[in-house]
């Protein structure tokens, strides 16, 4: 259920991106302000991100998790309602703010993985947590996929605002699921009949929870924030995923559309692939990090990222194009996997905390990337859309700096280098 909700929630890191090109045309903006736009539901992803995840911490999951939705839902249905009343005849730039914070509403759904993250890891042991956030975050991660496909078709077929009006009562059908059936680890389910956290935490280890909170919420962020490891973390999921996997995610439907000309369903479905491959992998991505460690799987991984962003940097044609957004997809979705495998090991004493750090601000990469990936059109003109790639190569090219540092200078190296070949 935590899966489920995160692949309701994390669909809305592309609300605005699935068809970009349509509202870029429609209000007559510039690249970076279409970027600004696109990267709107990002900013409540990275704000709620951080104090949700470490709200699991002290109250489980399952409440933080209808408080996003219910926010989410708002921002969707404001969106619809404007649609409704403005599109296509009255739809123009004045209604740029009103879109603006409807994005930001919306995007809330993006907090459900600092949220379900922390909740599925303390549904697992130690030994399996790469395979247990691999799961949740590859199966999870498909969502923004789906749409970025359903979302033309359905707007070939019935139009834009009964497009968004579907993706909004899919929205509430994934709401009222978890609702009923989402459930947290056992050692809050104890805590909430009343045993106190010595009780719930020995009978949550007899039924095999071995992954425990610090403490409530407060706590738990400021242990995570005092330790070095979590802010390294940090940065390399910046790189990763918030300036990578979701930036893209974005883009991607605008890129192939306006670069290479390709129509908005065939663009969806490209970008569709993207994500869908991308989330995919990070399931085996987790296993890999179990078996080789971490830190090994993340230095072939971001290496394997410069490869992509070069070739999609300087290729002008379809097909070098894909493969390069393959090889970048390839890259992302294993070392995403890597990242959150590392954290019960550099931050065992704040999971719950740690999660929210990492999630929150290393989301808050595509609030960054997204306007200058528009910066890049608005100067140099079509084939901006190509060379705004070389900025997530140069910043991947230092995450495998940073991870061969991590390797050999991280916590406990030595003794982590013997234990990986007994995964």
């Amino acid at each position: 259920m935590a899966t489920l909700a995160f692949f309701a929630g994390l669909t809305t890191i592309v609300f605005y991106g699935v068809a970009g090109p349509t509202f870029q045309e429609a209000l007559g903006i510039s690249g970076a302000l279409l970027g600004i736009l696109l990267s709107s539901p990002h900013i409540s992803k990275v704000a709620l991100r951080v104090p949700f995840g470490a709200w699991v911490d002290e109250i489980g999951a399952k409440k933080p998790l209808l408080i996003l939705f219910g926010i989410t839902i708002v921002g969707m249905a404001g969106l619809v309602a404007i649609l409704a009343l403005f599109y296509p005849d009255d739809f123009g730039s004045h209604l740029y703010v009103p879109l603006l914070i409807c994005g930001i509403l919306a995007g809330a759904g993006g907090a459900t993985f600092s949220v379900g993250i922390a909740q599925t890891s303390y549904w697992y042991p130690e030994d399996q947590q790469g395979f247990a956030m691999g799961a949740f975050g590859g199966a999870g991660n498909v969502g923004p996929g789906v749409m970025n496909y359903a979302i033309p078709v359905a707007i070939g077929v019935g139009g834009l605002t009964l497009a968004y009006a579907g993706w909004l009562a899919f929205m509430v059908v994934a709401a009222v699921l978890y609702a009923l059936y989402g459930a947290n680890p056992y050692y809050f389910q104890f805590l909430k009949r009343g045993f106190d956290v010595d009780e719930a935490k020995g009978r949550a280890e007899e039924m095999g929870q071995e992954v425990f909170p610090s403490g409530g919420a407060k706590e738990s962020l400021k242990k995570s924030s005092t330790s070095k490891w979590t802010w390294v973390l940090v940065f390399l999921y910046t790189v990763s995923y918030g300036g990578g996997f979701t930036a893209l995610s974005t883009w991607y439907p605008t890129y192939w559309s306006a670069f290479h000309g390709l129509t908005l369903s065939t663009a969806g479905l490209f970008a569709g692939i993207f994500v869908v491959y991308g989330s995919l992998i990070r399931i085996p991505g987790g296993s890999l990090s179990d078996r080789f460690g971490g830190e090994d799987v993340a230095i072939v991984s971001y290496g394997i990222m410069v490869l992509g962003a070069g070739i999609v940097t300087f290729s002008e044609a379809v097909i070098p194009s894909f493969v390069g957004m393959m090889v970048l997809g390839t890259g992302m979705g294993v070392v995403n996997a890597a990242v959150f495998e590392l954290v019960p090991k550099y931050v065992p004493e704040a999971v719950g905390g740690a999660s929210g750090w990492i999630g929150g601000i290393g989301g808050a990469g595509t609030l960054t990337v997204l306007p200058i990936l528009g910066v890049f059109v608005d100067v140099y003109g079509e084939i901006g859309y190509a060379r705004g790639f070389a900025v997530i190569a140069v910043l991947s090219a230092i995450c495998v700096a940073i991870s061969i540092a991590l390797k050999f200078g991280g916590p406990d190296a030595s003794e982590a280098a013997d234990e990986s070949a007994m995964h």
